[in-house]
């Protein structure tokens, strides 16, 4: 089953609302569905993401944009913070990847929101992606995520997760 352009919008405007610092909003998403755009990213994928890729309706580029600051006057338009990132690339680098992965995170929940199953996958090559995606430009590639409605009978079983006290401090 597909997913559909008001399913993709409908995800983007619920990512859209999740905090950043700075309302930074660095995240770039790359959706991609075609079987010429995943041909294209199979080739930075490790072999065993190359057949959950393929079989995923929509795969998404989670990226950022190292230069997001640029942005700041739209985003964040009460205090011109561009100074403190474009002075700073170390610190924008870490901002952006903080960031992005945030608002990847909020594209998860968004996509499990609207009914549909997600599967965040890492294992593929940064550099390849980004050369094929985003060469010439500011952007780099943070993680993928497929998303789509699960096989039920392909899907293996909730790997185990830590209780609350094994994790949690409250003090």
């Amino acid at each position: 089953m597909p997913v559909t352009d008001d399913q993709i919008h409908r995800m983007y405007d619920i990512v859209k609302m999740g905090s950043t610092s700075m309302n930074s909003c660095p995240a770039r998403f790359v959706w991609v569905r075609t079987p010429e755009g995943k041909a294209r990213l199979s080739k930075s994928l490790k072999p065993p993401n190359v057949p959950k890729m393929a079989g995923a309706p929509l795969t998404v580029i989670v990226a950022y944009d190292t230069e997001f600051w640029r942005e700041l006057p739209k985003l964040f338009p009460h205090e011109d913070r561009r100074k403190m990132f474009a002075d700073n690339p170390a610190f924008a680098l870490d901002t952006a990847i903080r960031n992005s992965t945030l608002q990847g995170g909020y594209l998860m929940m968004a996509a499990r929101a609207i009914g549909l199953d997600v599967g965040a996958m890492s294992g593929f090559s940064n550099a390849a992606v980004d050369e094929e995606f985003f060469a010439g430009t500011t952007l780099k590639s943070n993680f993928l995520c497929n998303i789509g409605v699960a096989d039920e009978t392909a899907l293996f079983q909730r790997l185990p997760r830590f209780d609350f006290d094994e994790v949690c401090d409250v003090i």
